[in-house]
């Protein structure tokens, strides 16, 4: 057989196969939907469609004619016209089928069949001219090109027709407005088909037109909003990426163990597709150099056999050839991003859903931002570059060819050598990348970890005065990560210099070799050889990237599959659901820990079962660290079982945590929780819990914004919104971890009453108190110490009888408070008047921050993103950023340099080697390799400036960022996600350390090299020129046409990442809460829809890209092909053979050059938008200095502590209400001060002003004399003291948690440890004050924090110390010594306390009483307690009768007689 049937059998195997594959896709589609589209579809569609089909069964026909005509009259059958015959017959039965089943459907013809009809016109086409041109010239054509036989020409007509008529139908399809009116009523139902990629013919596939639209809507629009924006195809949504991983990894036990192949299985078929259009890339590109030698034998005039028509042939097929490169280039660089968009979204999801569900995470909210931050994007984008793995060894294999061709075998096994050789140089260096980005990677985890600790604590760092050391930590940490940074940068440009020398070296060899065995070298030879070394160039440059790639890839997905890997582990089976007739809990016998060592001391042993019946009420207490906490965590199952039996849960749970967890979104989607709303149970709820008061206060009701955290709201707030959020839930058993910490009296009564005792009266409740007078309402009583229950009982007088039970001293400790304040109370009763005091009342007032919280929030996303094109004086910060730009012209002149010397060895080869009666071989060689070398220390040179400029530049920025975040006020981080500020700290510096500098100078580079060749075809054929500024002008246009949209989209792509990695942390924060509420498929659904919206913007964003380059590279093929025309119609004389032959050589790169200057610009200012939004970051308003150098206190400021408000006035800002009004009073030093009010009466807003985290719209506070606001913040807070309520740890070590700023020895911590009651706890672990405590303080229960932040305020030993409800979560006992110790400690200090707890400010000197922003009352608590109706006084008696609480709920006394 001859090789035409070889192919003729080549061709039906594949279109058989890829029909049987389409047809497999097409019978799964629904034919619901089918029905209605079909009735919907035009008449011109449908004639269109028959149109096709007819001309098929014609065309099969005339085939299967012209096979018997052989039979019969020539009596032998031709394998290549069977084979022909049987495609075209296979072919038209599956048109006829795709008819009805798909055409009328979905409007387009199957992709293998349009293929196929394209396929056929064009190879008749080239029959007929190839048989026509040989009449013509009669001259025989080689084999190549077959003559036609009679079907083929007949049939031609016939199949231009059908391309014809697909054509149209996939025109009509996006243009009919008959179509699109008829659609829009079903726009509901075929919701599916929304996006414009689905929708689209081939044609519009092809060109991209299906993204005119957003084009048009960004023009017409001042901006483009994410709904503007068409959905992303179906196949690229989340939950279907997702399912279809998910189902690969279930059903493959192989591809469960391996990520990798799970993922490539996932995207296996467009990965094929994708990998077909780059192979067909590679053969176009590579037909070029194959034709060179013809071209300049042409020019040259050596063949005079062929004519001018000869040259215009050529110039077609080069011109050709560079359009299916163009084509099949941008179609597989879209298809590679499509996948990567896939891809991402899939592992996004998995890995959200990993971390809700993973209970006792080890995993640092840092470590999982930068695998959805970091990691997975660059999974996905290693998709655009998996195909250079093989294209790389096809590439090499058609340059030996083409090198064999021109050069001979030995030229050409001398570059197999040097090309092996080189590429196994490689391997020592991708080994040390590899290692260097694993370095950086964890560089950057601690360091992200660090950040996103930091922002969560950044008010307790302002109000201690830390911030200062605690950036230092974190520049530390920059350090080190720069460092290798540094080194990884160093590395890459000797990596880029070997590859960028390579093309270089091989031919310098090659051409060595020729001469050496005295080869025949020609121009046209010689340039055909530097043709393929410089189309060779691109894969050798881009293996450098490949491998950096790869190896960077190889350990994200590492990192992941070992993340998951560890969190499946943990999946930790839920307490069973068993249905029993009326116990509601019941616990095993089992020990519980936290820690996975099972070797360590278990954290809650329970000895004995307990059964908790339904409806029943089981009070929890115990002193700090008895294991409470863990308690209520081994009945949700989220503390890990060692040993023991199972925990058996009947019925749905809710829970409260804590430390409250509130989600950023209204009050009333906070309390709501995923549950429909029940107007008449929402109001009780808000009046059980108190709230309905806050919500008339706040200008938006229970629509009001709450900020990250629930940052805007008050502790009491937050605690009741989440007791809110349980009680709405209508579960049948609550787990409340003490609910009334963080309120005062009077509200914990009301709670107490109106949930506990009248809405949950049915309800089975386990709560957690240190409040004591609350326990005698439950049926079981739970007494831990030391992770054990210890006591037990049903009657609070039988736990009572033991005199030496925990419960007992418990008891004692808060009788001890009751005695006292009673015994004040009595005393001042005695003396007090009978006269009438006009009648005072403490009402709850809204907190500051919730006026225009919506609006702030608002403004600050507005805020976040800029407008229009991205700024000239971003790029001029940020090259100028590194010695001030110095080094950027010394870059630009190197690769100037670099170009001319490359430019010039290729001309001075080329034209030497037709003079060798001038030139030796020898200088030929000699000068050709000291151009070479040359061209190639300067390629060093860029790359090792370069690579300073970059780390140099990427240091600057962030410092001025970190800096600038760290001076801003706490409003900034108020209203701003720590996620917003995270994203600028990860992925926007990660592209400015290593992505920005090299796309900028990549596009500086690149337009040099394109302005060299305009310059060098200008040169051979001057009209080119004119012809140049035309296609540019015309480029310019498609930019201004293509940017308004491209830009807003990377802009946006930014902004719809910021909501995934916030709702991520957030989730991750609230995963107990979230579990305990079934809430797991709402967040995921959350999560999915957030990642669609980012799909969406992502993939639109890569696709515009395409449309720019597909419509650019076609215009500059058009000045080749023009180039090529003017070098054919010159006359020969007037032409320097090897001058033209260089232009035409360098013109073959024209448009990858073209698509890289325009890649790289449109890239560049995607990517400088993570510029403006770090230089955003630099631009935040600060605080005051943190010194003053001229108003500097003394030494030992304050010395007495007398703090005087005069005219205090606080608003939060110039358009909200004041909320301090004119505060006047002193705190005479060395005093105690307790400070009480309602919620939101100004307490908290009273200590911010005192530590300047607002300033005073009016009036000023002076600490002994001196002004504070004239002074530096750090020597203000440095020299005051304070305990939130908030109890925050660092992660690290105790004594880093002690001593931030190592200040003191270990004798002294040790001593205030015992004073605080920590000692004998810190000296359980062998560590002692390196005991490490993780994230948030984690493995320390609340209580354990809060006396650690008391230990942390007394080793400061200030003159001036604040307690801001410092003791709310430790019990009484604790409660009186902590008191006790706090007296003895601060004998001369100024002590302010901020406190809802009676006992806790009865004995100090002064009270003031807060109210709506003014003082109420200030004296001393013997003068208020005089006056029964005083506010204080009224305070008191809340606490006593809520304490007397035997007749109100279950005539049990509290008191002992």
């Amino acid at each position: 057989m001859m090789m035409v049937d070889y192919l003729s059998i080549g061709e039906f195997s594949l279109l058989l196969v890829w029909i049987i594959l389409d047809f497999t896709i097409l019978i799964k589609s629904s034919t619901e939907v089918g029905e209605v589209r079909q009735h919907l579809t035009p008449r011109k569609q449908r004639v269109l469609a028959r149109i096709i089909v007819a001309c098929n069964i014609l065309i099969s026909i005339l085939h299967l004619c012209c096979c018997i005509h052989e039979i019969w009259k020539l009596g032998r059958v031709f394998v290549a016209d069977v084979f022909l015959t049987m495609s075209w017959v296979l072919v038209t039965l599956y048109a006829t089928y795709c008819m009805k089943t798909r055409v009328l459907v979905n409007l387009t013809w199957p992709l293998v069949l349009l293929c196929w009809w394209a396929f056929s016109a064009l190879i008749k086409l080239i029959s007929i001219s190839a048989y026509f041109f040989d009449i013509w010239k009669k001259t025989p054509l080689p084999d190549i090109f077959p003559s036609p036989n009679i079907a083929q020409f007949t049939s031609f007509p016939l199949s231009v027709l059908i391309c014809f008529s697909a054509l149209c139908t996939s025109y009509l399809q996006t243009n009919d407005p008959e179509l699109e009116q008829s659609l829009l009523s079903n726009h509901e139902e075929c919701a599916g088909t929304r996006d414009g990629f689905s929708r689209a013919g081939i044609w519009s596939r092809l060109t991209f037109r299906w993204l005119n639209p957003v084009f048009e809507k960004a023009h017409r629009v001042q901006r483009l909003e994410l709904f503007h924006v068409p959905e992303a195809p179906e196949s690229e949504s989340a939950e279907s990426s997702f399912s279809i991983l998910q189902e690969a990894r279930k059903q493959k036990p192989e591809l469960a163990a391996s990520l990798v192949k799970a993922v490539i299985y996932t995207v296996w078929r467009p990965l094929v597709v994708n990998a077909t259009l780059a192979g067909l890339n590679t053969f176009s590109s590579y037909l070029g150099p194959f034709l060179i030698t013809n071209f300049v034998e042409f020019i040259a005039g050596e063949n005079s056999a062929h004519g001018i028509y000869y040259g215009y042939m050529l110039a077609c097929l080069f011109f050709f050839a560079k359009t299916v490169e163009s084509l099949t280039q941008r179609q597989w660089y879209f298809g590679a991003r499509q996948i990567g968009v896939r891809v991402r979204a899939a592992l996004m999801v998995a890995i959200y859903n990993n971390s809700i569900l993973t209970k006792n995470s080890g995993t640092s909210t840092g470590k999982m931002i930068n695998f959805l931050d970091v990691d997975v994007e660059r999974i996905g984008d290693f998709f655009w570059y998996i195909h250079g793995i093989w294209l790389l060894p096809l590439q090499v294999s058609l340059a030996l060819l083409i090198l064999y061709r021109n050069l001979g075998a030995s030229a050409s096994f001398s570059v197999l050598a040097v090309t092996i050789l080189v590429m196994l140089s490689n391997t020592p260096l991708a080994r040390i990348q590899e290692k260097l980005h694993s370095r950086i990677m964890e560089a950057k985890d601690s360091r992200i970890k660090a950040t996103a600790e930091t922002l969560k604590c950044m008010k307790i760092l302002k109000l201690h005065s830390w911030e200062t050391a605690y950036l230092n930590k974190l520049l530390q940490l920059r350090d080190a990560e720069r460092s290798w940074i540094k080194r990884y940068l160093y590395t890459c440009s000797v990596v880029a210099f070997l590859f960028w020398a390579s093309p270089t070296l091989i031919s310098v060899v090659a051409f060595g070799i020729c001469v050496m065995v005295n080869t025949p070298l020609s121009a046209g030879t010689v340039l055909a050889a530097l043709a393929t070394f410089r189309i060779l160039q691109e894969p050798i440059y881009n293996l450098p990237e490949l491998v950096t790639v790869i190896t960077q890839t190889k350990v994200s997905i590492d990192r992941i599959q070992n993340f998951m890997k560890e969190e499946e582990q943990k999946h930790l089976s839920p307490s069973n659901d068993a249905e029993t007739l009326n116990v509601a809990v019941d616990i095993e016998p089992g020990e519980y820990s936290w820690e996975a060592d099972s070797r360590k001391k278990p954290t809650l042993k329970i000895d004995k079962k307990i059964q908790i019946m339904k409806g029943g009420k089981v009070a929890i207490c115990g002193t700090v660290g008895s294991g409470k906490t863990s308690f209520l965590a081994s009945v949700l199952g989220e503390i890990a079982r060692t040993s023991g039996g199972r925990v058996n849960v009947s019925g749905s749970r809710a829970y409260v945590p804590q430390t409250a967890w509130i989600q950023t979104g209204t009050v009333q989607e906070n309390i709501l929780f995923g549950k429909e709303m029940d107007r008449r149970w929402y109001h009780e709820v808000l009046e059980a819990c108190s709230l309905e008061r806050d919500i008339e206060l706040w200008d938006d009701g229970d629509l009001t914004v709450v900020g990250e955290r629930g940052i805007n709201l008050s502790g009491g707030q937050k605690q009741r919104i989440q007791l809110a959020r349980a009680i709405y839930n209508n579960s049948d058993i609550y787990l409340l971890d003490d609910p009334f910490s963080a309120v005062d009296a009077h509200t914990a009564a009301h709670l107490f009453k109106e949930c506990f005792l009248t809405l949950l009266s049915s309800k089975t409740v386990i709560y957690v108190t240190h409040q004591l007078e609350f326990i005698v309402a439950a049926d079981l009583i739970l007494v831990l110490k030391d992770g054990k229950v210890v006591q037990s009982g049903s009657k609070y007088e039988d736990l009572m009888k033991e005199a030496s039970g925990e419960l007992a001293c418990l008891i004692a400790a808060h009788n001890q408070t009751l005695t006292q304040i009673r015994s004040w109370k009595e005393h001042d009763s005695l003396i007090s008047t009978n006269g009438k005091v006009r009648h005072k009342e403490l009402r709850d007032v809204k907190q500051h921050n919730q006026k225009g919280c919506s609006e702030i929030l608002e403004r600050s996303y507005q805020r976040d993103r800029e407008f229009g094109r991205v700024k000239w004086h971003v790029y001029h910060t940020f090259v100028t950023s590194a010695y001030k730009g110095a080094l950027v012209p010394v870059l630009l002149l190197f690769q100037v340099l670099f170009q001319g010397l490359q430019i010039g060895s290729n001309y001075w080869i080329s034209w030497a080697t037709e003079k060798e009666d001038q030139v030796s071989k020898e200088k030929l060689i000699g000068i050709f390799v000291l151009l070479s070398a040359s061209s190639s220390m300067f390629i060093l040179g860029r790359g090792v400036l370069l690579a300073t400029v970059a780390f140099e530049t990427a240091q600057k920025l962030f410092l001025g960022m970190i800096t600038s975040i760290f001076r801003a006020p706490m409003s900034f981080f108020d209203t701003t996600p720590s996620s917003r500020i995270l994203n600028r700290s990860s992925s926007d510096q990660t592209t400015v350390d290593t992505d920005i500098p090299y796309r900028l100078a990549g596009l500086a580079f690149a337009l040099v090299q394109l302005l060299c060749i305009i310059i060098l075809m200008s040169q051979v054929a001057w009209p080119v020129f004119i012809l140049f500024i035309l296609v540019v002008t015309i480029s310019i246009w498609y930019q201004n046409h293509y940017v308004n949209a491209a830009r807003e989209l990377a802009r946006m792509v930014g902004i719809q990442k910021a909501p995934i990695l916030h709702h991520f942390s957030e989730s991750f924060a609230g995963a107990a809460t979230i579990r305990c509420f079934n809430q797991e498929e709402r967040f995921s659904k959350k999560n999915l829809s957030l990642i669609d919206d980012y799909s969406r913007v992502t993939f639109h964003n890569y696709a515009t890209m395409e449309w720019l380059s597909l419509r650019v590279n076609f215009l500059f093929n058009i000045v080749f092909f023009a180039m090529l025309a003017i070098l054919v119609s010159m006359p020969r004389n007037a032409i320097d053979p090897s001058l033209a032959g260089l232009a035409a050589t360098y013109g073959l790169n024209l448009n990858v050059l073209q698509s890289w200057v325009i890649w790289n610009l449109c890239n560049v200012e995607n990517k400088m938008i993570s510029v403006e939004r770090i230089l955003q970051f630099l631009a935040i308003e600060s605080e005051a200095p943190l010194v003053i150098e001229d108003y500097r206190p003394e030494q030992g400021w304050p010395t007495a502590g007398t703090i005087v408000l005069d005219n205090l006035q606080i608003r939060y800002h110039p358009t909200h209400p004041t909320v301090l009004k004119g505060i006047s009073c002193t705190f005479p030093g060395a005093k105690k001060i307790g400070v009480v009010g309602r919620t939101g009466s100004g307490k908290s807003t009273l200590i911010q002003a005192l530590f300047r985290v607002v300033e005073p719209s009016s009036g000023r506070i002076v600490i002994d004399n001196i002004d504070i606001s004239q002074i530096g913040l750090h020597d203000l807070r440095s020299r005051l003291s304070i305990i939130a309520q908030e109890p925050i740890l660092f992660q690290g070590t105790l004594r880093t948690n002690l001593d931030p700023l190592q200040q003191h020895p270990d004798s002294t911590i040790w001593e205030v440890l015992y004073k605080c009651q920590l000692g004998d706890i810190v000296k359980q672990d062998q560590r002692l004050l390196d005991t490490p405590v993780v994230e948030d303080g984690g493995n320390l229960s609340v209580g354990q924090r809060q006396l650690v932040c008391l230990t942390r305020a007394l080793l400061d030993k200030r003159k001036i110390l604040v307690l801001d409800e410092a003791t709310a979560s430790v019990d009484t006992a604790t409660d009186n010594f902590i008191q006790k110790t706090i007296r003895e400690e601060t004998t001369s200090c100024t002590v302010i306390t901020v406190a809802h707890r009676v006992p806790t400010i009865i004995d100090s000197d002064l009270v003031l009483v807060l109210d709506e922003g003014k003082i109420l009352e200030f004296d001393s608590p013997q003068d208020l307690l005089k006056d029964e109706s005083s506010a204080f006084s009224k305070l008191v008696m809340e606490f006593l009768g809520r304490s007397n609480c035997n007749n109100d709920f279950k005539d049990r006394s509290l008191i002992d007689p």
